[in-house]
């Protein structure tokens, strides 16, 4: 019987490259594995009514960890007008698979490490080191939507809040309402990671990047609370940074961060923003982690018009393969997968278009394989 148990998870469009990719790698690493494949995306959607199938969450709790291609999404209009004419009018709704996830398996942290090797000519700037640490269960994303908005939802929230009487003449149905759900608890957590981690790899700062000063009560809980969490590690200093400022700051000075925590939605942008100076979603991988169980993929979509040609670039899900390793406890393999690829990137000899290379998708894993 194998050491571990692993859900393969392709997904969609060059998900299915990229793990393909992964195998190759895993395999050279001789980690001591089962890989249990499992139906997830857009083919299920369409066929089924649902891209994360009862199955398949079946199969997630019967393994250590999960490893991750990519999905595709789309609106909800376009979903319902791709699946099959039988499952069409039955007000269905696309839910994002990962999310779900997320949700489902409380995997509250995303973690996104975003660093500049040496030798990528995609680098920003050299010396780049930083990891985001981004509540992946709430916020604007815990999914509390309304389209059309309900009468008796407005007329509630008039009672409470005298702001929302200016759209009193707007109708139900031209008005979408999303409910930004913050709280202590998980604000805690992640704050709590974040500095964990800093203080385990010698990190001097924290910043905390919400927006305090618009969004009084939900950025506000955030930051009250970080400083709360602060005064347990008098090592570490808390910066509390405006999103939009952090935005700015980061490309002007990108060396002067270490450790980012934010809230969900704006801890998708500033990760997207910080691999952008790494050399772009090609190189940036994450961890979806929770008490119990992670699952790790690359951070780029399933960018369908390169569906099978093997054309992009898979270091950030070899990278991806990395945090697994650690995650599960293999920390000789992980630095031996980041030495190898790093010393890939430095040597510039085997690189994918998006580098100014020519290699395809499993030449690049090859070559790291070969160096493990």
């Amino acid at each position: 019987m194998a050491k571990y148990t692993i859900a393969w998870l392709p997904g969609d469009g060059v998900g299915n490259d990229v793990m393909e990719a992964a195998k190759i790698v895993l395999d050279k690493s001789k980690l001591d594995a089962e890989y249990v494949h499992g139906d997830i995306g857009w083919e299920f959607w369409c066929k089924e009514g649902d891209p994360l199938p009862q199955r398949t969450i079946d199969l997630l709790k019967k393994t250590d960890c999960a490893l991750f291609g990519a999905i595709t999404s789309k609106p909800k209009q376009e979903a319902e007008a791709e699946l099959v004419p039988e499952l069409r009018g039955k007000n269905m709704i696309y839910l994002s698979p990962i999310v779900r996830m997320r949700q489902q398996f409380n995997l509250r942290t995303n973690l996104r490490p975003c660093k500049a090797y040496k030798g990528n000519p995609l680098n920003y700037r050299e010396g780049i080191d930083i990891t985001v640490f981004r509540e992946n269960t709430e916020d604007l994303y815990s999914g509390i939507e309304f389209f059309p908005t309900p009468s008796e939802f407005r007329q509630t929230v008039e009672k409470l809040h005298p702001k929302m009487k200016r759209f009193s003449d707007v109708p139900d149905d031209e008005m979408a309402v999303t409910l930004r759900v913050i709280t202590k608890n998980a604000s805690r957590n992640i704050i709590t990671d974040a500095f964990e981690y800093a203080k385990k790899f010698g990190k001097k700062t924290v910043a905390i990047v919400e927006k305090p000063n618009v969004m009084r009560e939900t950025s506000g809980l955030m930051v009250r609370t970080a400083r709360e969490v602060a005064k347990n590690y008098p090592d570490i200093e808390l910066w509390e940074t405006n999103i939009d400022a952090m935005c700015m700051w980061l490309v002007k000075n990108p060396e002067d961060y270490s450790v980012l925590v934010t809230s969900n939605m704006f801890g998708d942008i500033v990760s997207d923003l910080a691999a952008q100076l790494i050399g772009g979603l090609g190189f940036a991988c994450s961890g979806n982690i929770g008490d119990d169980y992670a699952v790790f993929e690359p951070t780029h979509g399933s960018a369908p018009k390169y569906d099978g040609m093997y054309k992009v670039n898979p270091i950030a899900m070899l990278l991806s393969v990395k945090m697994m390793l650690d995650y599960l406890g293999e920390t000789e393999k992980a630095a031996a997968v980041e030495s190898a690829i790093a010393t890939v990137i430095a040597e510039g000899k085997v690189r994918t278009y998006d580098m100014g290379g020519s290699n395809t998708t499993l030449e690049v894993a090859e070559a790291v394989a070969a160096r493990l």
